[in-house]
């Protein structure tokens, strides 16, 4: 499995796995001046995220950063970060959080919630109110491409109590083409009081 590494306050290396199937465990990490810096196990730069401002709980979404095409341009770190903050306005109970990381504008649909996202683009959902009998609605997303909207991804997604899905679209580093991933992932219950919960 690809990992990054963070370094605490103290220079101790905090070892943060990347999973592409799934969303990490909770991992504190040390943030300085609104930002966490990440290595690669050659402790040569892997990516900096910069931090939402009070922000105590975020998701870092790593996105594979694409090869400059000319061989003797500048090389960009390897990974590209997402912040996103952990609040209800972006994760609505039960709900979906949609993130454009592609070059193109996206449109979808999820149960009766429709939207369009340009690049960098990104929000949040409620859980939608039409589910069928197993509690599940359908997920669709189109990219604009040469004025014609194409079908990039088409499924559906249950939708229990205790549950929100992280769904987004980005540009495959190898083909250029738009890929959707979509990760299911558990509540965070509220914090205990005093105690501040760390960055995954």
């Amino acid at each position: 499995m690809t990992s990054v590494i963070n370094l605490s306050a103290k220079g101790e290396p905090i070892v943060c796995p990347l999973p592409t199937s799934e969303i990490s465990k909770k991992v504190v990490c040390y943030a300085k001046n609104n930002a966490i810096d990440f290595s690669l196990s050659d402790k040569s730069p892997a990516a900096t995220a910069t931090i939402p401002a009070g922000a105590k709980s975020v998701l870092l979404l790593f996105v594979a950063a694409p090869k400059p095409p000319d061989g003797n341009a500048a090389k960009p770190l390897p990974w590209r970060v997402l912040a996103i903050e952990d609040t209800p306005k972006n994760f609505p109970f039960g709900g979906a959080y949609v993130a454009n990381l592609s070059n193109n504008e996206i449109r979808f649909e999820i149960g009766e919630n429709k939207g369009v996202l340009p690049p960098d683009g990104a929000r949040g959902f409620p859980i939608p109110k039409q589910l069928d009998a197993f509690n599940m609605a359908p997920l669709l997303v189109e990219t604009l491409q040469e004025d014609t909207w194409r079908t990039t991804n088409e499924t559906s997604l249950r939708f229990l109590p205790g549950t929100r899905y992280l769904v987004f679209a980005h540009s495959d580093s190898a083909s250029g083409r738009t890929r959707v991933n979509t990760y299911q992932d558990m509540e965070q219950a509220a914090p205990a009081k005093g105690k501040a919960k760390g960055a995954r």
